[in-house]
């Protein structure tokens, strides 16, 4: 028996690293460093793609963007999210909600949250209110609290269209 709705669970890291553009949620957010990545290395929309693509059975994002393939260097994450998401919603699948957080030691994430909400909602083809964002620290331990890197945390739940 198909079950009419699927959980999928994704995290991402990213090094922060000098050189770089900060890109979260499709927002470029000022900071004196960005996330080093093939792409832009979005670790918040990279980690909903791979909540979707575990909720419906298929491998990670780095298997459908290898970070070999020259096509994807420089790729906004909005646009992988996109063909991510056109993947799934073919297939009958569509969404319930998104639940994401990002830690972070630093830069303060608060004031780009609703902007990153518009961007995921507009990508996605559904309303803001079916999102939600959370930005944390984590108290000073580890990569994170080091401010080496950020990291994102993605639960989705899809539901599979009646036949």
């Amino acid at each position: 028996m198909n079950n009419p709705f699927r959980v999928g669970h994704g995290i991402d890291v990213h090094r922060l690293v000098e050189g770089r553009k900060l890109i979260i949620g499709g927002v470029e957010i000022p900071f004196e460093r960005g996330l080093d990545g093939h792409s832009d290395a979005d670790v918040l929309l990279h980690a909903i793609a791979d909540a979707i693509l575990g909720a419906i059975g298929e491998r990670d994002i780095g298997s459908w963007f290898p970070n070999t393939d020259p096509q994807w260097r420089g790729a906004s994450s909005l646009v992988l999210l996109a063909e991510v998401w056109r993947f799934a919603s073919e297939r009958g699948w569509t969404m319930g909600n998104v639940d994401a957080t990002v830690i972070a030691e630093a830069p303060k994430l608060a004031p780009y949250v609703a902007l990153m909400k518009e961007r995921i909602a507009a990508t996605l083809a559904i309303e803001v209110s079916q999102i939600g964002i959370k930005a944390t620290t984590s108290e000073g331990l580890g990569y994170q609290g080091r401010a080496e890197g950020i990291s994102a945390d993605a639960v989705v739940l899809l539901f599979q269209a009646q036949k």
